[in-house]
């Protein structure tokens, strides 16, 4: 294509930032103009980044220049922060995977679009500005949505596995390997902060509820991906519900609703969702599968910019998983 757009990214250095520099690196629409990192200004992208080594010959800059689009990945409360700093035309779209933006907050006269395509599609078409939905949000509400969306909804316990990539790359206590391998734990039980967005999503297609999403997020013993078991109330039949599920679904080609059993390794790598159903007696449970740094970060944020400027949505996101 001639006329690709020019991208930038804020914040290249973390894991988000290299799945959004690896994918924008094969996107046919579209081409890197400078990856911003303040503390590896002037550094190689592979000296962070090793499986870019032969890849590019980029590097971390500390300078800002004249893009299309710019990805703040960026930790919560800095992406407000940049944007009161640094004035960007207002031409310039941004995408942005903090929590800053999630619940219709704005900045610098910019007011941003809930980037969760299989719920706001048309709207994030016409956005200029997007924020990004959580991860283990994303996951659950694509398990969660469609019995909004019939009014069916009701009270949800979830529990959530995730795996050491979504605590970011600084290290941390519970991201050391004595630590993390062979080893499970719950945290932020019923106060995980992606609540808030979860909650603002059903009501938007299920405006009475009043219910309880009761989440138990957990830590896993490996690096990519998040699977989450929703369970419900519904007396609807399997072959009913599964109807429900893939008329929600249909024209959103990332997310799969399947009578066969979900398993994480089928969407590692890929900017899937799998969606499994499961019914015994009154009860449903949904377990969805995401890969947290693409479908959950880095792939939807493509995914958005696809959508915003009207390329093929799946274009640069034909991804294998890393099943076998």
């Amino acid at each position: 294509m001639a006329n690709k757009i020019n991208v930038g990214i804020i914040g290249g250095a973390g894991y988000t930032g290299g799945e959004t520099i690896r994918l924008l690196l094969n996107h046919p629409d579209a081409e890197l103009a400078f990856i911003h990192s303040r503390s590896n200004a002037g550094n190689p992208l592979h000296s962070v980044h090793p499986d870019l080594l032969g890849e590019t010959d980029l590097r971390f800059t500390d300078k800002l220049q004249p893009v299309n689009v710019l990805f703040l990945c960026l930790g919560h409360g800095e992406s407000k922060k940049f944007l009161e700093e640094n004035p960007l035309d207002k031409k310039v779209k941004v995408i942005d995977f903090s929590q800053d933006f999630r619940l219709g907050e704005s900045v610098a006269g910019r007011s941003f679009v809930y980037g969760l395509p299989e719920l706001n599609k048309s709207e994030i078409q016409k956005a200029n500005n997007i924020a990004n939905p959580g991860c283990f949000a994303t996951a659950l509400q694509l398990g969660i949505l469609p019995m909004a969306k019939a009014g069916l909804l009701q009270e949800v316990f979830s529990t959530g596995i995730t795996g050491s990539t979504g605590a970011g790359q600084k290290l941390q206590d519970t991201t050391h390997f004595t630590w993390r391998a062979n080893n499970i734990s719950a945290y932020k039980t019923l106060t995980h902060q992606h609540l808030k967005e979860i909650n603002r999503s059903i009501k938007q297609l299920q405006p009475g509820f009043s219910e309880d999403i009761n989440f138990i997020p957990w830590r896993g013993d490996f690096t990519r991906g998040i699977f989450v078991s929703s369970c419900m109330t519904s007396d609807k039949s399997t072959d009913e519900l599964m109807q429900l599920y893939s008329d929600f679904y249909a024209g959103h080609p990332f997310t799969i609703v399947s009578a066969a059993t979900t398993d994480l390794k089928q969407v590692v790598n890929t900017n899937k969702c799998l969606i499994g159903l499961e019914k015994e007696g009154n009860k449903l449970v949904v377990h969805s599968a995401i890969d947290n740094l693409l479908k959950g970060a880095s792939g939807q944020a493509i995914q958005n910019m696809n959508l915003i400027f009207g390329f093929e949505e799946t274009t640069g996101l034909k991804l294998k998983s890393v099943v076998y």
